[in-house]
């Protein structure tokens, strides 16, 4: 099947108007010009990788759009596929958290397992590439007990290491945080002061988390599951995960920071929805501010899938690089990071993740190829009635 007359964003150079074949799957070839009877006509609009999304917390929101209103999981599941399809997400690291029980039942252990369980069952039957990030708040006792379930079954992907303790990391700038969490929860000042102050006493309570960094750092290490770091706030801590095997540093806190873990090798992650608004909504290092610096390597959809185009696209009028520089955030970079190398970029003989889009005022996504086969369309993109049949 021919996709003909795209522009092509190729891992180094842009095809203005070219033309790429798929077979069983893959990409089979790839012509600088049109070519005739192509089962697609692009009409000039962008042809890219298949975003790779390392770190998705959505899942939770659709299994539990409100405090308390509980959806049944495969209708949670099947929601948010559609929604990253729509997205041009084509490969999917739903980041489930365990976290100790002050964090509340969302991100319960016994919540948690049963995604990954239903995600799992329906894996062959979805859309997009679904794979498991387990994020282990460090202050989790039973982590590494967890971690070893779920590497024995063969299902982990990857694993971060967090401490979302207010007052370091993510949340070092207490007076923010308790402002989000009195807006995000609905709850007056007064009340979020005493939550945020609890927290960290808990944390305090549970004292040295060593034990269980390192004894997920030589789980992951031992059965080849890539590690991440999590809201990097300091020299230290990069110094700390990197000498622990960590390969990704996701969400540092500032720009030296970033700085340092690019320096020792390792990945760094930020969010798109960052990456579009050019802020943290938790008052860190922008996005945007680190991808000028020559310090980003990855984008992810973090809480919003829709963010990762538009991003994209804004990124790349900011670097020299242009498109190829900043496709890469959302596709050959994640790829490289993560070990997946049948797919990250165009290029012959790697997977046919494919996403058709266009820009304007607000880039629009038209359709998501994934291994060939369109699994989502808006309906704009029409196939010749000869490829169709």
């Amino acid at each position: 099947m021919w996709l003909s007359n795209f522009e092509i964003v190729l891992k180094d150079r842009i095809i203005e108007r070219g033309s790429l074949r798929i077979e069983d799957g893959l990409i089979a070839e790839i012509s600088d010009r049109p070519v005739a009877n192509a089962a697609i006509d692009g009409e000039g609009r962008l042809l890219l990788p298949g975003f790779i999304d390392m770190h998705g917390d959505m899942i939770e929101k659709e299994i539990e759009p409100r405090a308390n209103v509980r959806m049944p999981l495969e209708l949670g599941i099947y929601d948010l596929d559609k929604k990253l399809a729509a997205n041009g997400i084509t490969t999917a690291y739903a980041a489930l958290a365990f976290t100790p029980t002050t964090y509340g039942h969302v991100r319960s252990v016994e919540n948690t397992t049963a995604i990954i369980d239903a995600l799992v069952t329906m894996r062959n039957e979805l859309l997009v590439d679904h794979r498991v990030h387990a994020r282990f708040e460090v202050t989790f006792p039973s982590a590494v007990t967890v971690a070893e379930r779920l590497v024995q079954s063969g299902v982990l992907g990857l694993i971060s290491l967090m401490d979302h303790t207010p007052g370091q990391g993510q949340y070092r700038d207490l007076e923010i945080h308790t402002r989000n969490m009195a807006k995000t929860r609905n709850i007056d000042y007064a009340t979020a002061v005493e939550m945020v102050k609890q927290r960290i006493a808990a944390r305090e309570a549970h004292g040295d988390t060593m034990d269980v960094v390192t004894g997920l750092a030589e789980l992951a290490r031992a059965n080849g599951v890539v590690i991440a770091s999590h809201d990097d706030d300091s020299l230290e801590k990069v110094a700390l995960l990197h000498g622990l095997g960590a390969a990704i540093s996701e969400f540092p806190i500032t720009l030296e920071v970033a700085a340092e873990a690019r320096r020792r090798g390792l990945a760094t992650a930020m969010g798109a929805p960052n990456a579009l608004r050019g802020l943290s909504y938790s008052g860190n290092l922008s996005a945007r501010e680190a991808f000028s610096a020559g310090v980003l390597d990855i984008l992810a959809s973090d809480y919003h899938p829709s963010a990762i185009l538009p991003a994209v696209l804004a990124l790349a009028d900011m670097s020299e690089g242009g498109l190829p520089a900043s496709v890469a955030l959302a596709s050959a970079n994640p790829a490289a990071a993560l070990g997946l190398k049948d797919r990250g970029h165009i290029a012959k003989g790697l997977r046919a993740d494919l996403v058709i889009a266009e820009r304007g005022k607000m880039a629009r996504l038209r359709a998501t190829i994934r291994g060939g086969r369109k699994v989502w369309s808006d309906g704009a993109i029409a196939m010749a009635a000869k490829a169709a049949a």
